[in-house]
């Protein structure tokens, strides 16, 4: 089933039962890592929901700007997902976390360069050659700047759609924490993204924190609700790009369904003014 231009939600088991298809929630995401295997109550329920919603699968540990070649067993597992269960979308992070044969439970940022951008060029199309599938590179949530990046990110993210065919996962949320952290126009970074390769949005909570010096710093938490000023973020891309998959993600301190369905419906709305205006 394709990716509808709807409202969805990270896949939690705890919510198995209260899924329902007349209602706002329109698609799945589920974590490719969480299903890397054979057999289980976690695939048969994945199996059951796959019949009922599109499914988009989200990678987290490809580490795809790592210096090092991809792990091939990965790849072979992420394959063997990809085949059994087929989802609408594949999308992984701009980040490494992995080298040396060492896997840091993180996603980690790396320098805007020339030679970074050759590697997860390289690694993008390693990874759809090996899939047989279109991707989705998401940008990453910024605590800090490289002093050795020539690109900006959205020319970096450009290129490397450019260059190797993936499409685009845009998560404002993310946008916003960067923006703050690393005091930065949100609106102008939105303004020079390629907002035709987006492919699917995210949406998630943050954490607000001040440094010692006492200057806001937000961390990427997905265990809120989302922030008033995500929000604005997104009707305005909304009106730029039309409705677009976007997802409600909530991975940490996972409230009840309800809380999540409430998320899920003031997303819908705001894609449904759209189609409506």
């Amino acid at each position: 089933m394709a990716l509808p231009a709807s409202a969805g939600i990270g896949f939690k088991p705890q919510h198995y039962e209260d899924l329902t298809t007349d209602g706002p929630v329109g698609w799945l995401e589920i974590h490719a890592e969480n299903y890397m295997f054979e057999g289980g109550p976690r695939r048969a329920m994945l199996a059951a929901l796959s019949e009922q919603f599109p499914i988009s699968a989200h990678g987290v540990g490809l580490s795809i700007g790592g210096e090092g070649p991809l792990d091939p067993a990965h790849l072979k597992r992420l394959r063997d997902l990809m085949e059994w269960l087929n989802p609408a979308q594949f999308s992984e992070h701009l980040a490494w976390s992995s080298h040396g044969g060492a896997y840091f439970n993180d996603l980690l940022p790396l320098p805007y360069t020339q030679s970074t951008l050759a590697t997860v060029c390289a690694h993008v199309e390693t990874v759809q050659q090996y899939l047989g599938r279109q991707m989705l590179l998401e940008n990453p949530s910024s605590y800090l700047a490289f002093a050795e990046s020539t690109l900006s990110e959205t020319d970096f993210l450009t290129e490397v759609a450019r260059r190797t065919g993936c499409g685009l996962l845009l998560d404002i949320n993310n946008v916003f924490i960067s923006a703050v952290n690393l005091g930065m126009s949100a609106t102008a970074y939105l303004d020079a993204y390629p907002l035709e390769l987006v492919g699917e949005i995210h949406l998630a909570g943050h954490e607000e924190q001040t440094t010692p010096d006492g200057a806001p710093l937000l961390i990427d938490s997905h265990g809120a609700h989302v922030a008033d000023p995500v929000w604005a973020l997104y009707e305005r891309t909304i009106a730029r790009t039309g409705p677009r998959p976007s997802l409600i993600e909530w991975d940490n301190d996972v409230p009840d369904f309800a809380t999540l369905e409430a998320e899920a419906a003031r997303a819908d709305r705001i894609l449904r003014q759209r189609l409506a205006a």
